[in-house]
């Protein structure tokens, strides 16, 4: 059975970001994730991981002004140093967390935006994937992209696993791998099992969420038990992230994975 992390920024929200990390330990979780650590200090993040003896597997690099609207940096023609500072200060907090593995968020493309605007995103997006994948090797650290699906990130530059594996092969660093999202998956192209099937070997990350409403994965158009024994066959050793919204309260949801982790 795979290895499963919650996701603290949509899990245990009836908490402050603060003290999710102590209610996901009392929940049983080892391993937890989350879209911004940013709140937190890097020292004041290791001391909550610690204290809990939890292992932080994954959490984005800054996005850029994310309350004004905007979904990250790394596909955006003139704000390269932004987001090379944002690299730093990812480093720094995987550091600090033991974090080894970091999400860089593309970005939105423009309203209007003609070929030649795709061109140039492609073309930045490339180089900054390649200088971020640089800049973490040295310190053993996976840099992640993911497709995003157009419902729930309407305009995010990247929305297809093969665009995302073509990403990778285009940038050419070892330490590039994709984030799996089924749910993201599954709303854009369905097939989630050829889908795991055929790109499995360049997946850093997966994570799940019941289709269609991002809830607890236990009902929807996934057959999430299937999925998970899959998962396992393929040889997947990473984690699996929880990145979804209970329905209620989170641990009252958590059924499927009591009973997930009795298989």
């Amino acid at each position: 059975m795979p290895r499963f992390a919650a996701n603290l920024t949509l899990m245990y929200a009836e908490y402050a970001f603060a003290d999710r990390f102590a209610a996901a330990a009392a929940d049983g979780f080892e391993a937890v994730e989350c879209l911004f650590p940013y709140e937190l200090g890097s020292e004041e993040l290791a001391q909550h991981l610690n204290a809990q003896r939890l292992s932080l597997v994954l959490f984005n690099l800054w996005p850029g002004n994310w309350a004004a609207g905007e979904r990250g940096l790394a596909a955006l023609p003139g704000r390269e140093a932004e987001f090379a500072a944002a690299v730093e200060m990812g480093l720094g907090y995987a550091q600090a967390s033991g974090c080894r593995q970091l999400h860089a968020l593309a970005g939105l493309v423009p309203a209007g935006a003609t070929a030649d605007d795709r061109a140039e995103m492609h073309r930045t997006y490339v180089a900054n994937l390649r200088h971020a994948a640089r800049a973490l090797a040295p310190h053993g650290i996976t840099l992640l992209i993911e497709p995003i699906n157009t419902r729930d990130m309407p305009g995010y530059y990247l929305n297809h696993q093969q665009a995302a594996h073509d990403l990778v092969a285009a940038v050419g660093e070892p330490n590039l791998k994709v984030q799996m999202d089924l749910y993201h998956c599954q709303i854009m192209e369905g097939d989630a099992v050829t889908q795991l099937q055929r790109h499995i070997d360049g997946v850093g990350h997966l994570q799940i969420a019941g289709v269609p409403d991002r809830n607890e994965p236990d009902s929807g158009d996934l057959n999430y038990p299937h999925l998970f024994e899959l998962i396992d066959q393929l040889g997947y050793r990473g984690h699996v992230g929880c990145e979804y919204r209970p329905r209620a309260g989170t641990s009252a949801g958590l059924g499927w994975w009591r009973r997930a982790r009795q298989c």
